[in-house]
């Protein structure tokens, strides 16, 4: 029983100095935390320093990594920031203002595009394939914060370059489509937009705006589309084009709304409240490639889409995504 007694008050006596050096610390943790952040600010430059100069491309893909986990980070945040902001005030993503249903939509194409390498990790002991997978294929499973300046300069050209190609297939399914168009007159308007692009000459609004009615039922409504010509449209948009065609159908139909309706927020903006790299996002997101632009150009294109795109009504979807090869495939216009 006293050895009992003994080992109790060993133990009591430990438990006291350990709970005193517990709260003794917390008098200075303000002034230790700033020391040991700064310890460790000082390793981390060095660590990089050090990789730098001794393993530069290994360097080069560890600050990638890096700022592309900073960058995923504050994404993540403003966008719970935006759902809060929509369940308290019980509203929809479409009724955001121009650069939080922006950020959104950027943020949901992104994490459709990462879906692949996490299902790829899932498994057990599989971080070294993702590792490779990632340094392998860094187009098809990684996405823009991810990527080098140089590298996102390269796949936004592989982009586009891929993207004009189908623009140039919807051209082509659009004057196979002309003999189908019943009215007379429609059909004469068509086959003049047509020949118009394909004499390289940039059309106007008022050029658009003569066929829209061609575009609200059969044959170049949305539900009467041929699967190759929606694989078509859907190949401008980040849609899955080899899913089932009524797949395909309602996802188009999705990001013709969304893409509609962040036309609106953008026009109640104001083109004059974005920076340089919004507007090159913007015609980015619409189709058109600003990489060989001046801002100017962007923005006369810019005012141009959204002179037509306002306009636009929600059974009109298949005119906005046919619009977008139709005002792209000749810009900037070639002077005569």
């Amino acid at each position: 029983m006293f050895r009992l007694c003994q080992r109790a008050a060993f133990v009591h006596k430990q438990r006291s100095s350990f709970r005193f050096r517990l709260v003794f610390p917390s008098c200075s943790s303000y002034s230790t935390s700033q020391v040991r952040l700064g310890v460790l600010q000082r390793v981390s430059d060095k660590y990089e320093r050090f990789l730098e100069q001794r393993f530069p491309r290994f360097y080069i893909l560890y600050h990638t990594l890096r700022r592309g986990f900073q960058l995923l980070f504050e994404d993540v945040k403003e966008v719970r920031r935006i759902k809060r902001f929509m369940r308290s005030n019980n509203i929809h993503h479409r009724e955001l203002p121009y650069r939080d249903m922006e950020r959104l939509l950027l943020f949901r194409r992104d994490m459709i595009k990462a879906v692949p390498l996490v299902v790829i990790s899932l498994p057990p002991f599989a971080i070294g394939l993702v590792f490779v997978l990632m340094c392998l294929f860094p187009r098809q499973l990684l996405f823009r914060h991810f990527w080098t300046p140089q590298q996102q300069r390269k796949f936004q050209a592989i982009t586009h370059l891929k993207r004009s190609q189908h623009q140039a297939e919807i051209l082509n399914n659009l004057v196979w489509t002309i003999p189908h168009v019943d009215e007379w007159p429609r059909r004469t308007l068509l086959l003049n937009l047509c020949a118009k692009i394909q004499s390289r000459a940039h059309p106007s609004v008022s050029d658009i705006n003569a066929v829209r009615e061609v575009f609200s039922g059969p044959p170049l409504g949305v539900q009467s589309l041929v699967p190759s010509h929606l694989r078509s449209l859907g190949s401008q948009l980040p849609v899955i084009v080899w899913l089932p065609s009524f797949l395909v159908r309602r996802r188009l139909t999705t990001k013709a709304l969304d893409l509609l309706y962040l036309d609106r927020a953008l026009d109640s903006l104001g083109l004059d409240q974005l920076s340089d790299e919004e507007m090159k996002r913007a015609c980015d997101l619409r189709g058109l490639n600003p990489s060989h632009l001046s801002s100017s150009q962007c923005r006369e294109w810019l005012q141009q889409w959204l002179q037509f795109s306002i306009q636009v009504k929600e059974s009109e979807t298949s005119l906005l995504l046919h619009s977008m090869a139709i005002l792209t495939l000749n810009y900037p216009p070639v002077p005569k």
